[in-house]
């Protein structure tokens, strides 16, 4: 009868949105789309395969990644960076909210000064953009 193996530690735990955010920075770093399996091979942590295809598709339901069809798999690129998944984030959890305006609001003057002006500043700088915006 074999001993428990009570001598190994568990792996850690990654903390919500790290495997994502490992996820999207190996596919930033990618020559092209690339396949999950490319993906996994530069993964630390002994992931399964399915696990990766997991979080690419749930990076997908996210607008974070494309994929597209390549054979009976796909391939898969980085459409956002880390802020753009955090501002998307955020962006979705203001359109569960029916008063966007308070909502808004409350952020705004939540914020600690530094970000309030660094905040204004963003504004007053794509009112000034060309395009319009």
């Amino acid at each position: 009868m074999a001993e428990p193996d009570s001598g190994r530690s568990r792996p850690r735990r990654r903390g919500q949105g790290e495997l994502e955010a490992q996820v999207l920075s190996v596919l930033r770093e990618a020559p092209g789309p690339a396949t999950a399996g490319w993906v996994l091979d530069r993964l630390d942590g002994g992931l399964a395969y399915t696990t990766v295809i997991t979080i690419l598709t749930r990076l997908h339901a996210k607008e974070a990644v494309t994929r597209e069809r390549s054979g009976r798999s796909f391939t898969w690129q980085a459409s956002s960076d880390e802020a753009g998944l955090a501002a998307l984030r955020m962006r979705r959890v203001l359109d569960g909210e029916r008063d966007r305006e308070a909502v808004l609001a409350s952020f705004v003057t939540a914020l600690p000064p530094d970000d309030e002006r660094l905040l204004r500043e963003l504004l007053d700088r794509e009112a000034d953009a060309p395009d319009g915006r």
